[in-house]
């Protein structure tokens, strides 16, 4: 059995669409799991990730958190099925729900595009931008009528017995803004804790979604920094510090823009993408900035792009670089220091 830290990535493809990789091979959507002694962690829940970590035997009542680094769909699919079939698998867990941690409420819709030539119809007005707290309140009251069918007639436990939503409080992060200061400068703070881990989280650049987090887990043997998506961010070059394994995003936009046929739609979601997402070598410098020992990339859009595409990212970091496909195992298992390094 393996012991030293490591991460699964039970899904490398970024964006709302069913991907696959150069081959033609599926590539699942964005999920990671963090794995510590018999425990394991999730960080993101794209389409796939319950299936997926089923397929490599990370057992659900094993489960010691979910951390969404922010609202997108691509980030959040397969959070219904998680949290549906899960409870099943946890009816004999002994110990307390399982904590969702993520962003809270944006508290307002975000700015309308300057490339539309309308205004859209807004959905779900009464309660526009849910953050995680929303999020569970409306998934379970969307399947009211299978729960409450299943806990009055099998008498299954109930979802709220099993999962709990944990926001991240912002009080203490000056300058935050929604619209206009997505990632102010700050320490990271830490949001969740147990004997195993220790869990970290900064604000990073996904404009216009706000709240957006990147999560480090800090363990005895090793640590990983997890940027969730994001422009380069001095935020996560300081969370990221001295990390032993950085798992960053990473985003070809020349590939990209060949996706759409709609010229309102490719403008508008290519300034998205520009002012949102990192390229293979900006990557690479945020690795060399932070000091990272080792450099992984994973939600890779678009994900057919072939694996040189992502290998750019060694034009600027000259550490040990990986470009893990689905299922991948990599230890962040912190590594010796060459003889005579300072300590």
């Amino acid at each position: 059995m393996t012991t030293e830290p490591r991460i699964v990535t039970l899904g490398t493809a970024g964006g709302p669409r069913w991907w696959a990789d150069h081959a033609g091979a599926p590539r699942f959507g964005i999920a990671t799991a963090v794995v510590v002694g018999d425990r394991w962690y999730l960080v993101d829940c794209g389409d796939g990730a319950g299936h997926q970590a089923s397929a490599v035997g990370l057992p659900m009542p094993k489960l010691g958190g979910i951390f969404l680094t922010h609202m997108h769909s691509d980030h959040l699919v397969d959070l219904p099925g998680i949290v549906l079939f899960g409870a099943f698998e946890l009816k004999s867990r002994s110990a307390g729900p399982i904590p969702i941690v993520g962003p809270g409420d944006r508290g307002r819709p975000t700015p309308l595009s300057p490339q539309a030539s309308a205004i859209p119809e807004q959905v779900a007005p009464h309660s526009p931008t849910p953050g995680v707290a929303g999020l569970l309140d409306g998934l379970l009251a969307a399947f009211a009528t299978d729960i409450n069918d299943r806990i009055f007639d099998s008498l299954a436990k109930s979802p709220r017995d099993t999962f709990e939503a944990r926001e991240i409080d912002l009080g203490d992060v000056p300058g935050f803004d929604p619209d206009t200061a997505v990632s102010p400068d700050m320490e990271p703070i830490e949001v969740f804790r147990d004997d195993l881990v220790t869990v970290t989280a900064t604000l990073v650049s996904h404009h216009p979604m706000a709240p957006a987090f990147a999560y480090r887990f800090d363990t005895e043997h090793g640590s990983v920094t997890i940027s969730g998506d994001t422009a380069p961010c001095d935020n996560l070059v300081r969370l990221a510090r001295d990390t032993d394994l950085l798992l960053h995003e990473a985003i070809d936009l020349d590939i990209l823009a060949a996706q759409y046929s709609d010229t309102e739609m490719l403008k508008a979601t290519m300034d998205h993408h520009r002012r949102s997402h990192t390229t293979p070598a900006d990557a690479g410098r945020i690795a060399a900035r932070a000091g990272a020992r080792r450099l992984a990339l994973h939600h890779l859009v678009p994900s057919h792009a072939h694996p040189e595409v992502w290998r750019g990212a060694q034009q600027t970091f000259d550490g040990p670089l990986t470009i893990p496909d689905d299922l991948d195992t990599l230890s962040f298992a912190r590594l010796p220091q060459p003889a005579g390094a300072a300590t």
